[in-house]
């Protein structure tokens, strides 16, 4: 018999379903308005955009390895001898990494629309470009929603004597779909774009 889904995991999972319905819609207006006009331009992806990819899967890395850290130091606090089980657990330092390389990943978006910019291509500079800043721009405004759902489970972390591991696990569910939705997202970019 397998335990029921938190509140917190079943609320990731309806988010991500809704998430998932906006960009295949978005997706599927790009590919219809690229088809309907003759005023679609290719032009360049910025060459950030793949190392805005590498900082982001390895953001799921070092939330995969800190996750882990934290329930093993969970599960070995209640039975080493003078270990206080309230004290933060080890495995934090790499959830902050997390949340830095998600930092990075907003601000390296934020240099791919400058390099846009300089070459022209603004929102309203063409159908192309207007889809490659609105769908970037949802993806990084997701990928904030993140950022301050780690953040939220790290201060739990820190300052409550209870052990938020369902929050964790919907915090890091999250985090893993914004690696495959972005990895999604520059594939249908660099095809399409």
């Amino acid at each position: 018999m397998t335990a029921p889904a938190s509140p917190a995991r079943t609320g990731v999972w309806i988010g991500i379903a809704t998430i998932t319905m906006s960009f295949a819609a978005y997706t599927s207006a790009m590919v219809v308005r690229q088809g309907s006009g003759g005023d679609w331009q290719h032009f360049r992806l910025p060459a950030i955009l793949y190392l805005n990819t590498v900082l982001l899967l390895a953001s799921s890395g070092t939330l995969e390895f800190g996750h882990r850290r934290v329930q093993w130091s969970w599960l070995h606090a209640a039975s080493d001898a003078g270990v206080d089980p309230r004290a933060t657990p080890r495995g934090t330092a790499w959830l902050y990494g997390t949340l830095a390389l998600g930092l990075l990943f907003i601000a390296g978006q934020v240099l791919a629309w400058r390099d846009l910019a300089a070459q022209g291509l603004f929102l309203a500079t063409n159908p192309s470009s207007g889809f490659f800043y609105i769908l970037t721009a949802l993806h990084a405004l997701h990928l904030l929603g993140g950022v301050a759902g780690l953040g939220y489970v790290l201060g739990r972390l820190h300052r409550s004597r209870s052990r938020p591991v369902a929050a964790l696990g919907a915090a890091s569910l999250y985090w893993h779909f914004m690696d495959v939705l972005w990895l999604y997202l520059l594939l249908v970019l660099t095809l399409r774009l």
